[in-house]
């Protein structure tokens, strides 16, 4: 075996060069960035920009300060726009575990490292609904279950850009879901999220008014995500599709174990396979909420889920866990790919000089240091960090 050693070694070794040459490129471009300010005369106190999210409440300009009560966040104690007005992309999914286990495999994804007696802090602690956790240019935060869970985080991460002023923000929600004639293990990436009637729209009731807002989802984006999929090695399928989002687990999604059931078998298995007739490939709870409210504020928005179970084969979940748990890691990975190749070869940054592929076989964008640290991080357990 001590050729195998030997092998693993290199490949290690191998990595951490690339790693390497990753940071001195990054740090590089930045200097030059600097050199650049200060021949134009370091106009550098130039007026800030405006987020670029639009369609927001008026009302926002006279709220002295804004309280983000269940992010446990208000604007006269955080410093938005130093705090997080680098943020880039805004991942969520339902659990807290879940965000925060994501967003240590992204910190190494991205080539950020903390000190080992160092993690993460929950930035929403203070809220006590939700968690959140700030990896360089990303948010991960958890959203629980189903819309109106969702939409309550939704605002106030919106508002959270807007004060940030933060430019072109990208959303993903991440999460599991009921597959519909799909294998269990398959990635679903929405094409459109629809309700129970197949409406492609979200409906809420404004002071007893029935008010829809369009469930769009950017369709290229969907496109750049599935891209990242490499059938050689994933070993599941990556798909497109329509999202059925209903509004609870069991009668909604036209199950069969939930505690109460007033329709047959038979009902059942027509409106799935209608479903499957209109190209809808999976169900889940939050996509309706997720898409309208990111197209209302003009932000580019993605929902990536693993089918779970085939619903066209039964209602309740048999998998083991050990196995669920490596199927919910599959959007996990397919969206870190994303964000890597955002930050590490944008084609339209003239200064990137990516490293050739023969110099590192399997990642070459996995670090970049110029996008910051790790984000909050604490001290186990007191001592706050950089």
């Amino acid at each position: 075996m001590p050729n195998s050693k030997g092998s693993d070694c290199t490949c290690r070794l191998a990595k951490e060069v690339c790693l390497l040459k990753a940071v001195v490129n990054a740090q590089s471009k930045t200097l030059s960035k600097l050199v650049r300010q200060l021949k134009d005369g370091c106009r550098k106190d130039e007026e800030p920009k405006e987020s670029t999210l639009c369609g927001l409440n008026p009302c926002l300009k006279c709220l002295q300060p804004d309280i983000l009560y269940h992010l446990g966040l208000d604007t006269e104690t955080t410093d938005f726009p130093k705090v997080f007005g680098d943020v880039r992309f805004v991942c969520m999914g339902g659990t807290p575990g879940r965000m925060e286990n994501f967003a240590y495999y992204l910190m190494q994804e991205i080539g950020l490292k903390i000190n080992a007696a160092t993690k993460l802090r929950d930035m929403a602690e203070g809220g006590r609904r939700f968690s959140m956790f700030k990896v360089g240019p990303v948010l991960c935060a958890s959203h629980g279950m189903g819309c109106p869970s969702i939409s309550i985080l939704l605002h106030e991460l919106i508002k959270t850009m807007h004060h940030a002023k933060c430019q072109d923000p990208v959303f993903i929600r991440i999460g599991t879901c009921g597959g519909i004639g799909v294998d269990p293990g398959t990635v679903v990436i929405s094409s459109e999220a629809v309700d129970g009637r197949l409406n492609p729209a979200h409906e809420i009731l404004v002071q007893g008014i029935s008010v829809q807002h369009a469930s769009q989802l950017d369709e290229g984006l969907a496109e750049e995500i599935k891209s990242c999929h490499d059938p050689c090695t994933d070993n599941h399928e990556v798909i497109i599709g329509r999202t059925l989002c209903t509004q609870d687990f069991y009668e909604g999604q036209a199950r069969l174990d939930g505690a109460f059931c007033e329709y047959t078998l038979e009902a059942k298995k027509t409106y799935l396979e209608e479903l499957q007739n209109q190209q809808v490939k999976n169900i889940e709870m939050e996509s309706l909420a997720f898409a309208a409210l990111t197209s209302r504020a003009n932000i580019r928005s993605a929902v990536v889920c693993v089918a779970i179970l085939n619903r066209l084969n039964g209602d309740q979940i048999k998998t083991p866990h050990e196995v669920l748990a490596k199927w919910e890691k599959r959007p996990q990975v397919l969206v870190a790919r994303y964000i890597r190749k955002i930050l590490y070869f944008n084609e339209n940054d003239s200064d990137s000089e990516p490293l050739e592929e023969e110099e590192c076989e399997e990642t070459p964008e996995k670090t970049r240091a110029s996008q910051g640290g790790a984000g909050d991080t604490q001290k186990a357990p007191e001592v706050e960090a950089e």
